[in-house]
């Protein structure tokens, strides 16, 4: 079985989680972020979920600490990699934001994993998020580019195609 491993990246609000609820009615998908564990943490410090600039900061700068602590969010999604490897799942989504942590997952998955980066979206026009994480997602070299600028109809059958030469 085909099998791919996809770190997915782009600005807040371009259409990732879109994007990966597209591929769910034609792939069996697994969809995670690395700021899904900080999220937890965040919670038990008051976060209430919002997704305004001032949270998307506080949430990068949590995940940075966890970084710098023990690589927690990196840890965390390589035992889910693992995990995935040994299922009938045929693409796994990583959302990871920053260059650095992208670069440190596709290595310790020795290349199996590739990285896409989303353009486009409700947010296309804002260039500067005031948090690292959303401010350098341009600055890595991804091994593919989607501009989710088109219909519903239209990107599902973009991304799929995209998805689908990924797979083969």
């Amino acid at each position: 079985m085909n099998k791919a491993v996809i770190v997915i990246n782009g600005a807040g609000g371009v259409g990732k989680d879109t994007l990966c609820s597209l591929a769910e009615k034609h792939f069996r998908v697994r969809n995670i972020s690395t700021i899904t564990p900080i999220k937890e943490i965040a919670a038990m410090c008051g976060w209430d979920g919002s997704k305004d600039d001032k949270s998307r900061k506080f949430l990068a700068d949590m995940k940075q600490l966890t970084v710098a602590y023990n690589d927690f969010p990196t840890n965390w999604a390589l035992n889910i990699f693992r995990e995935f490897l040994n299922t009938d799942e045929e693409i796994l989504f990583v959302h990871i934001r920053e260059p650095e942590e992208i670069a440190k997952f596709i290595k310790a998955t020795d290349g199996y994993a590739k990285a896409l980066l989303v353009r486009g979206g409700s947010r296309m026009k804002k260039s500067h998020y005031g948090n690292y994480a959303d401010d350098s997602v341009e600055n890595y070299e991804y091994d593919y580019y989607f501009m989710n600028d088109k219909s519903i109809a239209e990107t599902e059958t973009a991304f799929c195609a995209l998805l689908r030469d990924i797979l083969a």
